[in-house]
């Protein structure tokens, strides 16, 4: 499951796609991990495309605390649109984050897990699929990935993968044309790209706690 990805740090006042491929050989990056900030492309009151900032690690409007973000990273693309705790963000709430490569894990042993950076190799940025929501506490947005199936690719090393959105369903996902509910689904499949994978470094994996009673409710 996807746990880290490298995105362009100072991409603010980028709001196209075209902006966005043509600056991805130019800008800073910044490395993100779960409970850190990335930039969100999303819809605006108007209807626009803008980037905000977000944390990753998605805090239910309701939550009584905002840590709660940890317990719900990925979003599962086959029942995201029926869990209560992202079924509103997914109908209204939806983004992408822009990626030049994203870290998948290879389990080794239940301590240990050998990272896979997943890179396309022309270099041209990935567009990963995230729901939104606006804590109601405080000025807090954060967000989930959407995670579907893995591809053959990466099916060599895990069951899952970041949902990638092509290009030409941007405005499907993102809000600003009609789609169904299963329009929207049939785009959150895997995505087969000309990548390549590299070995990374093998890290040590918390042990495996049992679910909390929040986590088997949603």
């Amino acid at each position: 499951m996807c746990g880290k990805f490298i995105q362009m740090k100072d991409w603010e006042a980028m709001v196209e796609l075209a902006q966005l491929i043509q600056s991805a050989a130019l800008g800073l990056t910044e490395t993100v991990t779960p409970m850190r900030v990335a930039s969100v492309i999303r819809l605006n009151a108007a209807g626009q495309r803008e980037v905000a900032r977000m944390r990753w690690g998605f805090v239910p409007a309701n939550a009584r605390d905002q840590n709660i973000g940890t317990q719900f990273i990925h979003a599962r693309a086959e029942t995201i649109e029926e869990k209560p705790t992202y079924r509103d963000a997914f109908f209204n709430r939806r983004g992408l984050v822009i990626v030049r490569s994203f870290n998948e894990g290879h389990e080794i042993t239940p301590t240990k897990t050998e990272q896979h950076v997943i890179t396309p190799r022309d270099g041209t940025p990935l567009a990963i699929a995230v729901i939104w929501e606006r804590w109601s506490k405080m000025p807090l947005e954060s967000f989930a990935m959407v995670t579907t199936a893995a591809n053959a690719l990466i099916g060599t090393i895990t069951d899952r993968m970041p949902a990638v959105i092509a290009p030409e369903d941007w405005p499907k996902w993102l809000g600003e044309e009609q789609a169904s509910v299963d329009d929207l689904k049939a785009i959150l499949k895997p995505f087969e790209g000309d990548w390549e994978m590299e070995a990374a470094a093998r890290a040590k994996s918390p042990a495996p706690k049992k679910p909390s009673v929040q986590q088997e409710l949603f």
